[in-house]
């Protein structure tokens, strides 16, 4: 949100039906004219220690009135003593056109913001009427504190006050009723994952419940040993750290890193919290939303994942800052790098690159930057940072570089952005047509440091042409309208120490960038994005969006589901028959193209890190290193784990459980899919069985417990997976 000072001529009107509406009563101008409500405002106009300003939302849209005012020359001065840095200020949210869940609490700290951007100001200062009870409940949130009462002319005041400090460390969403709804979603959660992965065996108590052992709850159960916990059941336990530690031999946790897991869990709980108290979409709102908001309305994170949200390294600035759910707009900062001691990959000439991706303009602004330093901009390239890696890695980790010039600092972008689910990939949103930027962060994050590799990155590029060259060579793909993001560029700095030793490590991650093909500028006509997570997406009340797509669609639940999986689980299977090629298709790595409220195509992404070739067919040298030698079994995993017991178990249980589509017919339509594809190519149908009785149940829990810190060897993920037996297929014949 942004405040604009008020403008009279442009906002009476709006002015006017806001302080008159009788939700403003408090605001002393009922019945009153626009031309009262002129004059008023006229005389903040002429008002030199007196300010109006309207607060517009990030699609500028007008959605409250602010004020701000010197208290020394005001009536407040004559009830206490005004001190230097003081500042008044009052605030009117818009009367409701239509229903946005926490808009009030947006609205607050965006004043708060404000007033306290400006350095010399040290203490806001309120005075609601006292009857004003709801305006109290949302100055405490921000850190108001209450003084004593005070008479003015037209009212008794609450005088309160919140110092800088008080507002900096203000939590609104760490409260006891909110902790406690965190900590009950995230022991449910853990229950049904860990039933699923055999870590734990609940029993049927008598009265059709389960025990596990002084826990009892109501859950349901679906296909693939797939558990829907109801939260509000459970009895027994009320701490989901108390549950995790009380399980740690059982689970398998390293002593060492047990404290580090349960710092994951920690901050799973903080972020579930959060999004509690400041994600209000409701789920039909979302079926409504751009892409961007539902990209920032995700409350679940991965859907197997307990510890999901861990983000070790952020604080609370960082995480109100960068954290996608804060839906925060993101200036990158901008680096030069020497180009003898860095790479850049494109299939292009880097300069028009640049120029086309930062505008001629800021371009020629960063080579003016370095000629000002006695340095030739022919000697560097341009490299994107997160602003929390400069802040905390490079000035610090990379301090030498930086001041023998090596690394040098330029400006942030003058573009927006916003963190995406993955929190190291940046959407543009002042120029949607511009690439993703992925920024190397040195954050632990559901088991991995985010870093990237200027050494493995230099194949990206090569690799993604690769692979976008065979998805446009398929008729298959093209019948579907399947389509792959591009990470079209890539950069790293490898002139530090940590380069020279050779020793691969975290160190040797922390300054690399990509760029990624945006989905904007192949919308046609009516079509619409949204995050394939979304579809596990259940709002603060339990409502699922998938189930309110469908009944906004108007298409039966069978013939949208059948729709959705021609879009996403046909293509999959022929990447997997046809070419023996596979992704790592969860839901955060695929994006839908709705028209009508129906999943039409997809788009898949973030290949340069997740794509395999299976077999032996010849490869270009430069994309080779994504070959590996697997059996069968092993490439039928890239279907049965990743699609069926990665997302669609959780898919078919939501649809269940809302009473939408009964799960054995949700199974039923995706082994029609299946054997669709077989029908229409009878020489691939044979390959791998997909129709086997059971398979491998690998199992991703299992690989965080046992290495919080690094689950899998990137370099060899087959070796690394932890299997628990076998599952049933839900499709098998």
């Amino acid at each position: 949100m942004r405040l604009v000072p008020l403008n009279l001529d442009r906002d009476l009107d709006l002015l006017h039906a806001w302080v008159t509406h009788p939700r403003s009563h408090y605001w002393g101008l009922q019945g009153a004219s626009p031309d009262r409500v002129r004059a008023e405002y006229q005389k903040i106009a002429d008002n030199p220690h007196h300010h109006a300003w309207i607060g517009l939302d990030d699609d500028d849209v007008p959605v409250f009135l602010a004020e701000t005012y010197d208290p020394a020359h005001s009536e407040l001065a004559e009830h206490y003593d005004v001190a230097p840095g003081d500042v008044g200020m009052h605030v009117l949210v818009a009367p409701p056109t239509r229903k946005r869940s926490g808009l009030t609490s947006a609205v607050m700290r965006a004043v708060m913001d404000f007033c306290f951007a400006d350095p010399r100001i040290a203490r806001v200062v309120v005075e609601p009427d006292v009857r004003n009870e709801a305006i109290e409940r949302k100055n405490a949130e921000v850190g108001f504190v209450e003084e004593r009462h005070v008479t003015l002319h037209d009212k008794v005041a609450r005088l309160s006050f919140c110092t800088r400090a008080a507002y900096a460390m203000s939590v609104p969403h760490l409260n006891p009723a909110t902790i406690a709804l965190a900590h009950r979603r995230l022991i449910a959660k853990a229950i049904a994952e860990f039933s699923h992965e055999r870590l734990i065996s609940p029993v049927v108590t008598k009265d059709g419940h389960f025990r596990f052992g002084e826990i009892e709850f109501a859950a349901k159960r679906f296909a693939l040993e797939h558990w829907v916990v109801d939260p509000a059941s459970i009895r027994g336990c009320d701490n989901a750290l108390d549950f995790i530690s009380g399980l740690r031999e059982t689970l398998g946790i390293p002593e060492k890193l047990l404290g580090t897991y349960l710092e994951e869990i920690s901050a799973t709980l903080g972020g579930t919290a959060w999004k509690i108290t400041h994600r209000r979409e409701t789920a039909e709102e979302l079926v409504h939303a751009g892409f961007q908001t539902i990209e920032a309305a995700m409350t679940e994170g991965h859907p197997g994942f307990v510890a999901n949200n861990g983000r070790i390294g952020f604080g609370l600035r960082d995480h109100e800052s960068f954290a996608p759910e804060t839906g925060s707009p993101v200036r990158l900062r901008w680096v030069a790098v020497l180009r003898a001691e860095s790479g850049f990959e494109y299939g292009g000439a880097e300069r028009d690159f640049y120029a086309a991706e930062l505008g001629a303009d800021v371009l020629d602004r960063f080579e003016r930057q370095l000629r000002s330093k006695g340095l030739d901009p022919a000697d560097y390239r341009f490299l994107p940072v997160h602003p929390w890696q400069w802040e905390h890695k490079v000035t610090v980790t990379f301090a030498p570089d930086v001041a023998r010039r090596a690394i040098v600092p330029l400006d942030e972008s003058p573009d927006r952005y916003r963190a995406q689910q993955s929190i190291r990939t940046f959407f543009n949103t002042d120029r949607p047509d511009r690439h993703y930027v992925k920024t190397a962060i040195a954050v632990q994050n559901m088991g991995f440091l985010r870093g990237l590799s200027p050494k493995y990155m230099r194949a990206t590029p090569a690799i993604n042409q690769w692979v976008a060259d065979l998805v446009a060579g398929d008729e298959e793909f093209r019948a579907n309208g399947f389509g792959v993001l591009r990470e079209l560029a890539s950069i790293g700095y490898t002139g530090d120490a940590y380069h020279r030793v050779g020793v691969p490590s975290a160190y040797t991650k922390m300054l690399a960038a990509l760029w990624r093909e945006s989905p904007v500028p192949q919308l046609r006509d009516g079509e619409r994005l949204a995050t394939m997570a979304s579809l596990l997406h259940r709002d603060r009340d339990g409502n699922s969006l998938v189930s309110a797509l469908i009944a906004a669609s108007g298409e039966t639940p069978a013939a949208w589901v059948a729709s959705y999986l021609r879009a996403y689980l046909r293509p999959v299977v022929h990447c997997l028959l046809r070419h023996d090629l596979v992704f790592m298709p969860h839901g955060e790595n695929l994006i839908l193209v709705l028209e009508n409220h129906v999943p039409r195509r997809v788009y898949m992404k973030d290949i340069g890190e997740e794509v395999a070739v299976m077999n032996d067919q010849p490869l270009p040298p430069e994309v080779e290193r994504i070959r590996v030698d697997v059996t069968d079994e092993l490439k039928e995993l890239a279907i049965f784990t990743d699609v069926f017991d990665g997302f669609l178990r959780h898919l078919g249980g939501i649809l269940d459980g809302d009473g939408v589509l009964p799960e054995r017919e949700f199974w039923t339509l995706v082994g029609d899919c299946v054997r669709e594809h077989a029908k229409d190519h009878p020489t691939l149908a044979g390959r791998l069985d997909l129709f086997r009785p059971t398979f491998a149940h690998s199992c991703l829990n299992r690989l965080q417990l046992r290495n919080t810190l690094q689950m899998v060897d990137l370099t060899d993920q087959a070796s690394s997976l932890i299997f628990a037996g076998t599952l049933d297929n839900p499709i098998a014949s």
